[in-house]
């Protein structure tokens, strides 16, 4: 067993999006503009709706897939293609905008707190100007597992026995919220090929004797498996991976094509009204 180390440390760096909410990114930043096939990282979350109410009014996404998981408070989903949602605390929802999407994200108030994180995931060449796909999931059709000292949500990939509600067929992801009792561990085969990282955003951990510490995200360098241990209290964190897809990536704001010339047809279709292309149907339950 070749047991993953932490590679690097990322602190989570404060940035202002939609209409003035403040997220905490790690993925997405200048100290790790991507980790293939993974783009960007925002754990957002605050108990003042002063802070969060504003949301995120209509904008555009191209070439890549965005999921949303919600830990706590809710979000009503809306897009040009028609799609309506509200994701609720332990709710996940899967969009793939490929060819393009333009949606709001509003938050809703749950006796003032909200909470969740948003991943984008990079789509192939071949992908990018294909149909958009839209699911959406309630909580209860993420399965959970129990285990010594802790607890798994299966938003992707497999946990002892049970499967994700969500497939990238293209990356192969796996998606786990973990929760540790302290001074317990958590261990999970990978596969090798993929890139991996850890999120704490509740408690400490430990990765190979490596403390990380809470709102930062741990790059894992390669290996087949990973242990993570917690600290002196109940730890929560995500641990995420996905085999990389290997091609250019240039990015510039909602979109995320292969070449230069590719996000200039895209601003160019927003700006002309062309960027959605044809309407995803709903799926998930």
């Amino acid at each position: 067993m070749n047991i993953r180390k932490i590679a690097r440390t990322i602190p989570a760096q404060a940035i202002s999006e939609g209409a003035g909410v403040t997220v905490h990114r790690t993925i997405g930043t200048q100290a790790l503009r991507n980790l293939d096939p993974f783009l960007m990282l925002d754990h957002f979350g605050s108990d003042n709706p002063n802070e969060y109410i504003a949301g995120f009014p209509d904008h555009p996404h191209r070439g890549f897939i965005t999921f949303t998981y919600m830990l706590d408070g809710h979000m009503l989903h809306k897009d040009s293609m028609g799609n309506t949602g509200d994701l609720r605390a332990g709710g996940a929802q899967w969009m793939k905008a490929a060819s393009g999407v333009i949606h709001s994200e509003m938050p809703q108030q749950s006796q003032g707190l909200m909470r969740g994180f948003q991943l984008w995931i990079n789509l192939p060449a071949k992908e990018k100007m294909s149909a958009p796909e839209y699911q959406e999931f309630t909580p209860e059709a993420v399965a959970e597992v129990s285990f010594d000292g802790g607890k798994a949500r299966v938003l992707c990939g497999d946990f002892q026995g049970q499967r994700g509600v969500i497939s990238d067929p293209n990356t192969e992801a796996f998606y786990l919220d973990i929760s540790l009792a302290a001074q317990k561990q958590f261990i999970y085969q990978t596969p090798p090929q993929h890139n991996c990282f850890v999120y704490v955003f509740e408690g400490s951990a430990t990765v190979e004797s490596q403390t990380l510490p809470r709102h930062s995200l741990a790059v894992l360098a390669a290996g087949d498996s990973l242990q993570i241990n917690a600290g002196s209290e109940v730890t929560r964190f995500i641990v995420v991976g996905g085999k990389p897809i290997g091609e250019p990536i240039v990015q510039y704001g909602p979109f995320v094509m292969n070449t230069r010339a590719e996000i200039e047809q895209a601003f160019m279709d927003y700006q002309a009204g062309r960027l959605v292309r044809s309407k995803a149907a709903m799926t998930g339950r």
